[in-house]
Parts: C-alpha cells; sequence; structure tokens
C-alpha cells in the first residue's frame, strides 16, 4: 500500500501541473490536450466495454461529456474559472476520500466499489469545502480580488463532490461488470486515465448545465 501511495503522488506531482497550465493557458493548447485525454478515455471504455451492451451508451456519454468541458473552458467570460473550480473540487473530493478512507476505514459505501467507505466519502466532502474556501480566498484566480464562499456556492460545491464521487462508484460498476480492476495503466497508481477522471467526466456536464442555464441565479 506504501508503494501505491508513492505511486499515486509522484503521479498527482507530475500530471496536476501539466493539467493546470493547459486549463489556465486556454486557447488551441487546451483544446489540443482535451482530445488527447478524450481519445485516451475512449479508448480505455472501448477496450473494458468490448462487446458489452452497455459500450456505445459509454462511448456517447464521453462524447457529451468533453464537449461540455470544451465548452465550459471556451464559451463563457470567466474563463478558465469555472473549469478549474470544478477540476479542483473533483480532485480535492478524490483525495479526500482515499486520505480519510485508508485512516478511518469503518463501514462500507457500497458493495459496488469495495474500497469506498463512509470515512472517505465525509472526507472528500470536507477536503472539498476546504479547498473551495482557499480557491475563493485567493485572489490570484480573480481579476477583482477574492471572492468570498456564499452559502449557494457552498451548496454547488457539496453537488459537485456528490456527482463525483456517484461517478466514480458507477465507473466503478462497469468496471466489475468488465471484470477488471483499472480502465488502464498509462498512469502509476492510479491505473487508467478514466480512472483518474471517473468523477469528473459526470461533474462536468453537470457544471456546464448550470452555469449555461444560471440556474443559481434563480433561487
Amino acid at each position: 500500500m506504501k508503494s501505491e501511495l508513492i505511486k499515486r503522488i509522484l503521479s498527482s506531482i507530475i500530471l496536476i501541473p501539466i493539467a493546470l497550465f493547459f486549463i489556465i493557458k486556454g486557447s488551441f493548447l487546451f483544446n489540443f490536450f482535451i482530445l488527447i485525454c478524450f481519445l485516451i478515455t475512449v479508448y480505455e471504455w472501448h477496450i473494458m466495454s468490448k462487446k458489452k451492451p452497455y459500450r456505445l451508451l459509454g462511448l456517447i456519454f464521453l462524447s457529451i461529456s468533453f464537449f461540455c468541458i470544451y465548452k465550459l473552458r471556451n464559451d463563457f467570460e470567466s474563463d478558465y474559472i469555472n473549469l478549474l473550480f470544478v477540476a479542483i473540487i473533483c480532485v480535492s473530493t478524490d483525495i479526500g476520500g482515499y486520505i480519510f478512507g485508508r485512516t478511518f476505514q469503518g463501514p462500507k459505501l457500497t458493495k459496488i466499489s469495495p474500497k469506498k467507505t463512509y470515512s472517505g466519502m465525509i472526507g472528500g466532502f470536507i477536503l472539498s469545502i476546504i479547498s473551495a474556501t482557499i480557491f475563493f480566498n485567493n485572489a490570484f484566480f480573480f481579476n477583482d480580488g477574492a471572492k468570498e464562499l456564499t452559502l449557494i456556492i457552498f451548496i454547488y460545491v457539496l453537488l459537485i463532490s456528490a456527482i463525483s464521487q456517484l461517478g466514480d462508484i458507477i465507473i466503478s460498476y462497469f468496471k466489475r461488470l468488465s471484470k477488471i480492476k483499472d480502465t488502464g495503466t498509462i498512469i502509476p497508481g492510479h491505473g487508467g486515465l478514466l480512472d483518474r477522471i471517473d468523477g469528473m467526466v459526470f461533474a462536468f456536464p453537470f457544471s456546464y448545465l448550470i452555469v449555461l442555464t444560471n440556474f443559481f441565479e434563480y433561487l
């Protein structure tokens, strides 16, 4: 377990700055980055679900998800803020779930994903809230100074975190149906790219709909 944790940490140290660069930089560089991620993810899903009845449904969903990622980055005045914020929440949820789950263990959350625990779920929520607070208190991300984490944004963070965790469980379910542990081997300590972004591919479409419809402005 220790060697696995070291691999996860080293992989994250390398991958997170790369992802941040492309998200913040934008333009054709971001589009190229997203295209590569999309192709890798689709390939992993294709291999995992080959000859399965849910193969086409997964390919359609991944196409929609990455389209939403593209639109979320390129279609709004907030530039990279929306996309970066959701990514940070999802990564924080994953890290919080991993650390709390490994540390406190306790009752299992679901049989679909045996490693998921209630402590991990709570840890995911806690770290996502902490990360969101740090994000909004940091003026670096905003042209007009730091922001306040309002109640509406707090609820939004919880929803994104919950959907990210649900997405993780859904992908785990399909992995069990396919009788595999990981969707690939491209990322040491994590498995495939889809293993790494399983929560994000569900969270980004939800976030895109929220931003597109200005949903929270009506509350």
